[in-house]
């Protein structure tokens, strides 16, 4: 027994080899300094623990607010996302109990009945057994085999909650993005009932000049066209309006039959938002987290892969009792024991452990592909946020103007039409060209708001609490 338990003693303390590769996170070959559109860029790290916040707060819409809250308890994507999470915490717990002593427990009472006919007689042919016993069994991680399955696994649990970070937050960015684009159709809602408000008032107006001469039936007919026109286009936005507000039910895992948001014109600007953004704002991204923690499970998982190559050691022992008759279990000649180590190993496999070991190599270089891939993601997705702002903020003013300029031609156009010095055409020009260009207002507005959110996104959430190094 004390040189059993010295051996085991002895492999214990040799228990500290790992076979896995130092790890180092993977490096950018083609890092940015810098942003095109910011600065004060640097490589990316994996932060998603910083506190995001609520940051759709930024919107300063209430009704925005209630319906983020909403998001978390009653859609359906982000709990199947948990249940995930979840379920790799418990694979992590499992691989890490295999650290420890397994200890179990057996029991029977058995009437047996030996065949009389065998080859090897033993008496009596018909007896009882009653045993009791417990076992002990212990893989001693010489190589670090059990302790790399561990440490891929609890990479893994990370990875899920990193993926259940970037969930949440896709959810809350499309929650945000389909509410201001429904207020965007609602205010191009109101546009074209005002349009065809208008229309209707002039069509009645050119039938009354053409019921006293002064206006000929085309004029009537266009008139009438231009009414069907905005009519059409008013129920199409309707309809449009009705299924993103039926996507946004989903979202919050609500039937549509039982939502309804009322309707609330775009009213909102893009907020101020420091262009020279932190570079840290992009360490906080959740998908990037999740690719670098599955790089290091594959690194763990190398580890795993070389053990195979070398002996196991387990430690087992049982003990219990064991006796043809219940009174007499309890006395010391019914005791049973065994205890000692046991090694096994490879011999001839035909090259299987050096495959795995390619296998897990190969896992390996192509998750940190893929977290360098997520990265370049990430530059661009900010990079083009970025862009879009400035540009649809340019593009805002240049609209502005050319609202203007259809608002005073159609105001002309009218005026020569009324005092007979224009067909009823030229009025018709002037207003489509006037309602293109307040659709066109309307939707730079949307986009806007649809960019800011996108930039949230691309950033890994808000800024909460985080320095920013410019002025908005």
């Amino acid at each position: 027994m004390r040189t059993y338990l010295a051996a085991a003693a002895a492999l214990a303390l040799l228990a500290g080899c790992d076979m896995a590769p130092d790890y180092r996170r993977p490096e950018m070959a083609a890092a940015a300094p810098a942003f095109k559109e910011s600065k004060d860029w640097k490589q990316a790290a994996p932060a998603d623990a910083l506190p995001r916040g609520a940051w759709w707060q930024i919107f300063k819409d209430a009704d925005l607010d209630r319906l983020e809250q909403r998001l978390e308890d009653g859609n359906q994507t982000l709990q199947q996302a948990l249940a995930l999470h979840e379920q790799a915490v418990a694979q992590a717990r499992i691989a890490g109990a295999a650290q420890l002593p397994q200890l179990n427990y057996n029991t029977s009472i058995n009437r047996d009945q030996r065949s009389r006919n065998a080859a090897l007689q033993v008496h009596p042919n018909l007896y009882n057994d009653v045993l009791a016993q417990g076992s002990l069994s212990w893989e001693i991680d010489l190589w670090g085999r059990v302790r790399n399955l561990t440490a891929a696994a609890e990479r893994r649990a990370d990875a899920s909650a990193a993926d259940l970070a970037a969930a949440k937050l896709a959810l809350e960015a499309e929650l945000a993005a389909s509410y201001l684009s429904l207020q965007g159709l609602d205010a191009l809602q109101e546009m074209l009932d005002r349009t065809v408000s208008a229309d209707q008032e002039a069509l009645d107006y050119t039938k009354r000049r053409h019921d006293g001469g002064a206006a000929a039936q085309v004029d009537v007919d266009e008139a009438e066209l231009q009414v069907a026109n905005a009519k059409t286009q008013a129920t199409n936005n309707r309809l449009q309006r009705a299924q993103l507000e039926h996507a946004i039910a989903i979202l919050l895992g609500e039937a549509p039959a039982d939502f309804s948001l009322p309707p609330r014109s775009l009213q909102a600007v893009p907020p101020s938002i420091a262009v020279g953004l932190p570079s840290s704002l992009l360490e906080r991204r959740p998908d990037i987290a999740a690719a670098e923690r599955r790089v290091a499970a594959a690194n763990a998982d190398i580890g795993v892969a070389r053990a195979a190559f070398f002996p196991q050691f387990d430690l087992a022992a049982i003990g219990g009792v064991e006796s043809a008759f219940p009174h007499t279990l309890l006395n010391s000649a019914s005791t049973l024991w065994a205890v000692g180590p046991q090694v096994s190993g490879p011999i001839f496999d035909a090259g299987a452990r050096d495959a795995a070991t390619d296998v897990a190599f190969a896992a390996f270089n192509q998750a940190a592909a893929y977290y360098r891939q997520t990265v370049l993601g990430a530059y661009r997705e900010v990079e083009d946020s970025l862009t879009a702002l400035r540009r649809l903020e340019e593009e805002s003013a240049t609209q502005g103007t050319a609202l203007d300029a259809a608002r005073r031609a159609l105001t002309q156009a009218q005026t020569r039409y009324k005092g007979g010095l224009a067909t009823y055409l030229e009025v018709i020009t002037a207003q489509n060209a006037a309602l293109a260009a307040e659709s066109g207002a309307i939707d730079v507005q949307s986009r806007r708001m649809n960019a800011a959110v996108n930039l949230i996104q691309a950033l890994g959430g808000g800024w909460e609490g985080l320095q920013q190094s410019a002025a908005p």
